[in-house]
């Protein structure tokens, strides 16, 4: 019995040191536990704190180079400003520099020469036409309002003192609008303040105009047949197909105009091509009272890249469409007296601001220029000067 009992107690004795070895072990566990736990807490303390300073230094950065963005964007524009104004200043320069000639000569000779060949021009012009205005450059540039269809034409009679004003709005149409003048179109609701004036047919481009109380289309359709319209009394007086085989469109950026009619000084004028001669615009007096073709000139002007043209005491300046931004120029000018060409016609810029002039009208008694550029009625102030000052 004392055996069992001791071996009892031995027993109780060995369990209770397992467990105060088993209780030692989980504590010190417990203890290592809780050591890497304290250190994940300090490592993710630091990272985080990192990660604050991080974020801080990258929102600096942002800042700065959007600071630096906002400079370089205004130092970009004050750059674009400043080449804008020396592009004004070599185009001014130029045009009261020209270049000198490239020989050596004698200023004596050259004198001499160009008198006989202004006094023979002076003795030609004075047998042809009293009429010796030509363009110098652009005074000033007024845009009206924004009235219509992207191409068009607006105009005045060119050789009246009336002041209403007459706008063909599109590129085919049989109804145009008649403005007492200028003040009234401005002031008018789009078109809401014209009469409208309905032809006997539809129109085709924008190469009309109108003269001593008359109006000079061309009909649209295959053929290219002129009308005569008289305002007075809403009849047609006359009309005639137009003597071109093959016709091709005038200028290449106002495709829909095979004849742009025009009247200055000397009458009525008629520019168009044809594919026999595709590359270069073509010219043809005509007489406003019978639509008889006078004569007819093949001139240098090119038709790739051009706009519109004008007329000017017989001489066709012809506008292009320019790479320099919001800007179009007379390129290539024709006389048909042989006293002003592209070589010796001063450099004239037209301050467009839209996109391109679907028709350009000269009045030769207020010396301005009826545009349509865009949509938009634009009105340029010409000064002008004497052929046989060049």
């Amino acid at each position: 019995m004392r055996a069992l009992i001791l071996i009892t107690a031995a027993l109780i004795s060995l369990a209770s040191g397992q467990n105060q070895a088993l209780m030692d072990y989980l504590e010190r566990r417990m203890l290592s536990i809780e050591e890497r736990i304290s250190l994940w807490q300090d490592q993710t303390n630091r990272q985080a704190s990192e990660l604050r300073e991080f974020k801080q230094q990258v929102s600096a950065l942002l800042e700065s180079m959007e600071k630096q963005r906002e400079d370089l964007r205004s130092d970009l524009s004050s750059v674009v400003s400043r080449v804008d104004r020396v592009e004004r200043e070599m185009d001014y320069l130029e045009t009261q520099n020209p270049q000198p000639p490239c020989m050596d000569v004698d200023e004596h000779l050259v004198e001499q020469e160009v008198a006989t060949v202004k006094e023979k021009n002076k003795a030609k012009y004075t047998k042809l036409s009293d009429c010796r205005d030509m363009i110098s450059s652009i005074k000033a540039m007024k845009i009206l309002k924004r009235a219509g269809n992207a191409k068009g034409m607006w105009t005045k009679d060119t050789s009246t003192r009336s002041g209403k004003v007459y706008l063909f709005n599109g590129v085919s149409e049989d109804t145009l609008y008649e403005f007492a003048s200028i003040r009234d179109l401005t002031a008018s609701s789009k078109l809401s303040r014209g009469k409208l004036i309905k032809l006997p047919s539809s129109w085709g481009g924008t190469g009309h105009t109108v003269y001593n109380g008359f109006i000079y289309y061309v009909k649209e359709g295959q053929e290219l047949q002129v009308i005569k319209y008289d305002l007075r009394n809403g009849s047609i007086a006359d009309s005639v197909v137009f003597p071109a085989e093959n016709p091709v469109p005038v200028y290449s950026l106002t495709s829909e105009t095979y004849i742009d009619l025009a009247a200055d000084e000397e009458g009525l004028w008629a520019l168009y091509a044809t594919q026999e001669n595709d590359r270069n615009i073509c010219l043809a007096k005509m007489d406003p009272n019978t639509l008889d073709i006078e004569q007819m000139w093949d001139t240098p002007c090119p038709r790739e890249n051009a706009e519109a043209a004008f007329v000017i005491c017989g001489t066709v300046y012809v506008v292009y469409n320019t790479k320099l931004p919001s800007r179009s120029r007379v390129q290539c000018v024709y006389d048909v007296n042989d006293m002003v060409s592209s070589d010796n016609a001063p450099l004239v810029y037209f301050p467009k601001r839209y996109g391109s002039h679907s028709s350009l009208k000269y009045n030769p008694l207020e010396q301005q220029i009826y545009a349509w550029d865009d949509g938009y009625q634009i009105l340029y102030k010409l000064v002008m000067k004497k052929k046989l000052e060049v």
